[in-house]
C-alpha cells in the first residue's frame, strides 16, 4: 500500500470517529505511575550523583596533566625527528594534532558530566524543598478553611 493510499484510509477512519481529541487514560483507581515498582525508578541518590560528578572531575584533572605531558613529549619528538630529516616527524606532528583535538573533546565531556551532575543534584534538592514547602503550606491552609 502506498503512502497516499494509507493516508487516505487513515483520514476516512478518522472522519468516522468522534472529531474530539482522545486521551489515553489509566483504568479507574490507578495512579498513572504503574504501581510502586516504578516509583523506585524516580528516586535520586545525591551521594551517587556526587560520586559520579567527583569521578568525572578527577578524571578531567588527570587528563589535563597527563594529556599535556603526552602532547609536549610528542611535539619534542616530532621536532627532533623532523630536524634530522625523518619523515616520521611530520607524521608525529599529525598524531599530536589529532591527540590534542581528541583530548580537548574528552576534557569538555568530563566537564559537562561533572557540571551537569552538580546542577542535577542542586536542582533536585531545590525541587524537594519546594514540594516540602507546598505540602506544609497546603496542610496549614487546610486548617483555616
Amino acid at each position: 500500500m502506498s503512502f497516499d493510499d494509507e493516508w487516505s484510509e487513515l483520514k476516512r477512519e478518522a472522519s468516522r470517529e468522534s472529531p474530539h481529541t482522545r486521551l489515553h487514560q489509566v483504568a479507574s483507581g490507578g495512579s498513572g505511575l504503574g504501581g510502586d515498582a516504578n516509583l523506585a525508578n524516580l528516586s535520586v541518590n545525591q551521594d551517587k550523583l556526587g560520586a559520579i560528578g567527583n569521578a568525572a572531575y578527577a578524571l578531567r584533572g588527570r587528563l589535563v596533566k597527563d594529556g599535556i605531558h603526552a602532547r609536549t613529549t610528542t611535539e619534542e619528538a616530532a621536532t627532533s625527528m623532523s630536524g634530522h630529516g625523518f619523515r616520521t616527524g611530520a607524521a608525529m606532528t599529525t598524531v599530536q594534532e589529532t591527540w590534542g583535538s581528541q583530548l580537548s573533546t574528552l576534557l569538555d565531556a568530563c566537564a559537562h558530566v561533572s557540571n551537569h551532575l552538580d546542577y542535577s543534584a542542586a536542582r533536585h534538592a531545590q525541587d524537594e524543598e519546594d514540594i516540602r514547602t507546598a505540602l506544609t503550606t497546603g496542610a496549614i491552609s487546610g486548617h483555616f478553611t
